[in-house]
């Protein structure tokens, strides 16, 4: 893989499904379906899952693609593979939270190396660079030229007043019980892989989830996460989190700074 090139891709098609994404969000009212999984689907969803597919399928035709809105593609398997998420947070969406997030990542023998996730709405964006370093690119936005970009890397944590993040749309009394283990400073809650990205930039320094989630929800924010020095472990046995499972679908996990001491399940 040429991963400058890789770069430039995902990037750009990130800020492109963002303008799709936008373009509807800024209508008066749109139409919601509900999928088979009891999921949200909007025109948005479609329209950036569309323009993404597409384009990283001109830029990498022998890579599989792996996409939340094509069903069919969630049977494929392959060492090295490209996944996404168009609209990652449609409940946010759909309610005009503005957390809501376009996630590309390319993932190689479980691991995803490199990612994108952008926030049209909050105007941030956040991406490993070819070297797997990851960045901030401060808007605005030029898809012809990058913009300022900053190092982003986790906290050193202090265990007696740790950051905490959790989900704004599927908060839960297990997740509560689990932070209630950690001496905890404050808390913050925000939807999508957004909540990667807080860890990566050190405004968070834990971010424990218990609940259902797919690979493509993932896989971005964990390689911006990583890139910034972070980690993502399963929450059962605290094993690497892998990627490429039958379904794809995830096991719960606990995203976090290094330094952290970690609580058992």
């Amino acid at each position: 893989m040429d991963f400058d090139h890789l770069e430039s891709v995902m990037r750009v098609l990130a800020l492109e499904a963002g303008d799709a994404i936008m373009k509807i969000y800024g209508q008066e009212d749109f139409n919601v379906r509900i999928k088979a999984d009891e999921s949200p689907v909007t025109a948005a969803d479609e329209a950036a899952d569309a323009l993404i597919s597409a384009g990283l399928r001109d830029a990498f035709p022998d890579v599989l693609l792996v996409t939340e809105e094509q069903a069919e593609s969630h049977s494929e398997r392959a060492p090295e593979f490209l996944i996404v998420d168009p609209l990652d947070g449609t409940k946010e969406f759909v309610h005009r939270r503005g957390d809501f997030t376009v996630n590309i990542a390319y993932v190689v023998d479980g691991v995803p190396v490199r990612g994108v996730v952008y926030a049209p709405a909050k105007g941030r964006m956040f991406y490993t660079r070819a070297d797997g370093a990851s960045v901030e690119e401060l808007g605005p936005f030029d898809k012809a030229t990058v913009g300022e970009t900053k190092p982003i890397a986790v906290s050193t944590p202090d265990n007696a007043a740790l950051m905490v993040v959790a989900s704004k749309s599927h908060r839960d009394q297990a997740t509560d019980d689990y932070i209630g283990k950690y001496a905890v400073r404050d808390m913050t809650s925000a939807g999508s892989s957004l909540k990667f990205c807080l860890v990566a930039t050190g405004e968070a320094d834990l971010y424990p989830r218990l609940g259902r989630t797919m690979e493509w929800d993932t896989a971005a924010g964990h390689a911006v996460l990583a890139g910034a020095g972070g980690a993502v472990i399963r929450f059962d046995d605290h094993a690497p989190f892998t990627y490429g499972k039958p379904g794809y679908e995830n096991p719960f996990f606990i995203a976090h700074a290094p330094g952290v001491e970690l609580k058992p399940a």
